[in-house]
Formats: C-alpha cells, sequence, structure tokens
C-alpha cells in the first residue's frame, strides 16, 4: 500500500501496523469508523483486506483529511471521512466496529511545538473520559471498539471504560524487547458485554538486533510504502 504522509509533522510508526493486525484478527466487518484517521494507514489496510469493511473516517486537521483521501483514491479503496473533531460527531450514526489510534501521550509528557504532532500525540487533545463516552454512544449493541493506548495507563482505561459500560474482552500488550516493560497495549472492548478479559500472549518486537517472526510477518503483510510530501 503506497501512502503519502507529510514531510513535517505526524507519520505512522509500528504502532499503527501492530493495532492493524490486531483488528484484523477479530474479523472486522460491517459499518466501520476510523477515528483520528492521521493519514488513513489503520483504516485503509483494514478495508484492504476485508471486502466486508464499509469504512469511514473521521480526522479533525486539514492536511490529514487531504492525505488520506488521497492515500484512499491512489490504493482504490471506498473511503468516506469527514473532517471533525470526534466530540462533535453526529451521534445519529452506529457503527460496527470503531477503531483507533488515539493521541495517548499524558500531560506530564514532554510535548512537541510542532502543532501537527501536538494533536496527534497527547491526550489533552482527547480526553480519555469524554473520548469513551462519545464512543458507546456511536457503537451499536454489541459493537466492537478496538484501539491502542500506552500501557502504563491501562488501568484508567479499563476504569474509564467500565464507567460507560464498555468491557474489555481482549488485550494483547506489545514490549520492544523479552525483558523489557511494555510500551504499548492493544485492546478490544464491546459494548454491554459480560465476557471476562482474555489476556493475549505478548508481542515482542525484537530479539537481538533483529525483528522477530512475528513483527516481520505482520509488516509484510502490512506491506506499505510512504511517500513525504508538502501539500
Amino acid at each position: 500500500m503506497l501512502l503519502y504522509q507529510p514531510h513535517n509533522g505526524y507519520c505512522y510508526n509500528s504502532d499503527s501496523l501492530f493495532l492493524y493486525d490486531f483488528i484484523n484478527s477479530f474479523n472486522p466487518r460491517g459499518k466501520i469508523l476510523d477515528v483520528g484517521a492521521g493519514c488513513g494507514i489503520v483504516g485503509l489496510l483494514v478495508a484492504r483486506d476485508n471486502e466486508k469493511v464499509n469504512l469511514e473516517a473521521v480526522e479533525k486537521q486539514d492536511i490529514f483529511v487531504s492525505l488520506a483521501t488521497i492515500n484512499a483514491r491512489v490504493n482504490k479503496i471506498k473511503y468516506k471521512i469527514k473532517k471533525t473533531d470526534i466530540l462533535e460527531y453526529d451521534e445519529k450514526q452506529k457503527y460496527d466496529f470503531i477503531i483507533s489510534n488515539p493521541p495517548f501521550y499524558n500531560q506530564g509528557s514532554k510535548q512537541s511545538k510542532n502543532n501537527i504532532l501536538f494533536n496527534a500525540r497527547y491526550n489533552v487533545n482527547l480526553p480519555i473520559d469524554k473520548f469513551f463516552k462519545k464512543i458507546t454512544r456511536l457503537l451499536k449493541p454489541q459493537g466492537h471498539f478496538i484501539f491502542c493506548y500506552e500501557a502504563s495507563q491501562f488501568f484508567l482505561v479499563c476504569a474509564e471504560l467500565d464507567k460507560v459500560k464498555l468491557r474489555v474482552v481482549d488485550v494483547r500488550f506489545v514490549h520492544s524487547r523479552l525483558d523489557k516493560k511494555a510500551s504499548l497495549v492493544l485492546i478490544h472492548a464491546r459494548n454491554s458485554s459480560k465476557s471476562l478479559m482474555n489476556v493475549l500472549s505478548p508481542l515482542i518486537t525484537m530479539k537481538d538486533k533483529n525483528y522477530t517472526k512475528e513483527v516481520e510477518e505482520i509488516f509484510k503483510k502490512a506491506s506499505t510504502q510512504s511517500i513525504k510530501c508538502q501539500l
């Protein structure tokens, strides 16, 4: 998949590819909303691999709306993207799946002065309590919410999801190496579910100086090629 990205500003990284692979494991289908789409990478990859997906997206930054639209056209994927903040999105819309790689760095992190990076990375721009409350209003009964977040904030994520009756049913932690603490967590939650949490085996990204076999397979399956450009 060919993807245009901004020359200066936020560009996707392996988090997006790990999330895409995680989403695919749940057989996505039906009406899907990609929240904070960026250049469109996660939603477009999911739609490419799953023919029963009807993909829509929401993104509040102009440059990414333009890039995601271009990337959908270049890769011949049917796509509908709306420029708006998810917190202002029309609640009459209901979705089978909502997917997202949201801004998740907390306020204590050193913040970028680049406005594109600031909006894409830091959760002050999308507080999880308001975010999750909105998600539950947009999901169909028993709908799926699949996203990633900073692993160290997982306890906060679970607490806020519980408040809006979204239950974490599958979770996978991502570690850079076997002996390192998790940096990312992949989360599958469902609307009004009563299932117990299924903690999957961790995803280890590196062994010695090389990517692990599983990570190499994820990258191979995604098969992305990036071009940085200015609009």
